[in-house]
């Protein structure tokens, strides 16, 4: 090593943030001339100060040997910056040639939860530090591969979050003033490891078209921009309904065959037996319908509305559990509600129901058992489509991959013996 390079090494060590500045007012075309000769570790020093693009620009421009041991030597803030960035065959690539520790402790730290903020954030943004002029900040943003952000960050010479400048402010600015004349402070801001419904409420409350991402010191993470939200949720919507009807949610429209039937035919064979199970609940009641076949064409227009009334409830339980409206503890509340809408709507089948089964088979008796059953498999529909997404919930189950089959399975069993059995009753009026 010169003298030159070890003096340039010693500075990186001492002044890291005065040498980040330097850095990001290089051009992107110097910075593969500027770090020959540097140390990989005096680097990660000063890369912990870079903006992202910058960060990423300055590791691409580094040998991959180098590159090994930026990322050995780097703070898991700035790995994850950086690998996150990168196209997937890279990353895999670099962390395929670390040691097994670091590559396992990297891996780590890049597997965010699903539906967190960290899995959903974006890491290739704009921020500029405090005391910039509003023309440097704007070259920078102009020279990023940002696009349609509406909002630029200010970080501390430290990368802790100071605030956030709109920049239709910058654009109207002097190019003399300083971004510090137009720093908001920011009041929403979450940890990597926030939900999904939390990052919704934050943006249906702040109306800000992105939320910034911090770790535990307040250093910035990366951006949760409202499109990349948007889809997630998106994604996931389509996703709960197909695991709502026992398909796989990687399925897609073009899909082969096989890969359908692999993934579909095990909730058909759940599905079979659940409908046996409800036949069998036919089957005691055989002779019953052998002497008046009446009952068997009504039979499915008890289960059919029973069916339609569980699957309302049920979705609207799942919307409030999904959005965080509600929790496990509201079970009483959300169950008082759905059973006072079954019944009232119930009464209101009843009345209409029983005056259509009259009107077409004069008897008195199968309108008033058609009307009672009506009423008792609302009920039914309105307890199971309330509580059986709960119960799932509370046991620590995905209640969007089996609350269908099992609502369904309670609908008919349910809404056939309230028919059938109380025909049985009343089969003197028939």
């Amino acid at each position: 090593m010169n003298l030159r390079a070890g003096i340039e090494n010693e500075y990186l060590r001492r002044h890291p943030v005065a040498a980040a500045g330097q850095f990001e007012a290089l051009p992107e075309r110097a910075l593969g001339t500027v770090v020959e000769g540097l140390e990989p570790s005096s680097l990660a020093i000063a890369m912990e100060y870079l903006s992202p693009v910058r960060a990423l620009a300055m590791f691409s421009a580094l040998a991959h040997e180098s590159q090994l041991e930026v990322l050995e030597r780097a703070t898991p803030r700035l790995a994850m910056t950086l690998l996150a960035q990168m196209r997937d065959e890279v990353r895999n690539d670099l962390l395929g040639s670390l040691r097994t520790t670091s590559r396992k402790d990297l891996e780590r730290l890049l597997s965010f939860p699903e539906d967190s903020a960290g899995r959903l954030m974006d890491r290739a943004f704009v921020v500029v530090q405090t005391g910039v002029p509003v023309a440097e900040a704007l070259s920078r943003l102009k020279a990023s591969s940002v696009r349609g952000a509406r909002t630029l960050f200010v970080v501390t010479q430290e990368g802790c979050l100071h605030g956030r400048v709109d920049i239709q402010d910058l654009a109207l600015a002097e190019s003399t003033d300083l971004v510090d004349d137009y720093v908001q402070t920011v009041h929403e801001m979450v940890r990597a490891e926030a939900r999904r419904e939390e990052l919704v409420e934050l943006l249906e409350r702040s109306r800000r078209d992105s939320v910034p991402v911090v770790d535990t010191a307040g250093r910035l993470l990366g951006v949760v921009r409202y499109r990349s939200l948007f889809h997630a949720i998106e994604d996931v919507a389509t996703a709960d309904i197909q695991k709502m009807v026992g398909v796989s949610p990687e399925e897609r429209a073009l899909s082969s065959p096989g890969f359908a039937i692999k993934r579909r035919l095990p909730w058909l064979h759940i599905n079979l037996l659940t409908a046996f199970l409800a036949a069998s609940v036919v089957g005691l009641f055989e002779g019953l319908i052998a002497q008046f076949t009446a009952l068997a064409v009504l039979l499915p227009v008890v289960a059919g509305q029973s069916g339609n009334a569980g699957a309302q409830a049920l979705a609207v339980t799942m919307r409030g559990l999904f959005l965080k409206e509600i929790g496990v503890r509201q079970w009483p509340a959300v169950l008082g509600k759905e059973v006072l809408v079954g019944l009232l709507n119930g009464l209101a089948l009843a009345v209409s129901c029983g005056l259509a089964v009259f009107l077409w088979s004069s008897s008195l008796g199968l309108a008033l058992i058609i009307a009672t059953a009506m009423v008792m498999s609302m009920l039914a529909a309105g307890v199971a489509g309330s509580l059986v997404p709960i119960v799932l919930t509370r046991l620590g189950q995905d209640p969007a991959t089996a609350s269908s089959i099992i609502l369904t399975t309670i609908t008919d069993v349910a809404g056939f013996f309230a028919f059938l059995g109380t025909a049985t009753l009343l089969a003197f009026m028939l």
